[in-house]
């Protein structure tokens, strides 16, 4: 009788154990609508655009913006991982070409996010590392991000 008790158990936590792999907190899981704010990090604006970033389970995250045209770069394909309360760091790299598929280099965007206590918002500064195809750092911009998960 103790011998399905104590399996039952351990199949209960190896289960927990996998799905809470690289998500603790849980809060961060799913699709939100953000609004990145870039500038020189100095505070002067560059520009604004519309984002969006979709935070998996088990840790990984995939990004969409409107900040460069679809042609001219790949989603950003990356990780986050909860690091204390309802905050987050987060890393993607995306890969950049010109007008004529040229691979030009690559971004990688890395920063921290914390969502309220809602659930529902979230905000965060970012640093944003734009590569030439040879690895060699061109430019570092810094970000402010801001967003709200986007639900049925």
């Amino acid at each position: 009788m103790m011998a399905p008790l104590l399996v039952g158990c351990a199949l209960s936590l190896m289960v927990a154990t996998v799905t809470g792999q690289g998500t603790q907190g849980g809060r961060l899981q799913g699709t939100w609508e953000t609004q990145i704010t870039l500038t020189d990090c100095a505070g002067h604006v560059i520009r604004s655009f519309p984002s969006l970033l979709e935070f998996a389970a088990g840790g990984t995250v995939v990004e969409s913006t409107a900040g460069t045209p679809p042609a001219l770069k790949t989603p950003g394909l990356g990780v986050w991982r909860h690091t204390t309360g309802n905050t987050y760091a987060i890393r993607f790299k995306s890969f950049s070409f010109n007008a004529q598929n040229v691979f030009t280099g690559w971004t990688i965007i890395s920063g921290e996010t914390t969502v309220d206590s809602t659930g529902d918002a979230r905000s965060g500064p970012a640093t944003v590392e734009v590569y030439d195809p040879n690895g060699v750092l061109l430019i570092t911009l810094c970000a402010e991000t801001t967003g709200t998960r986007f639900e049925l």
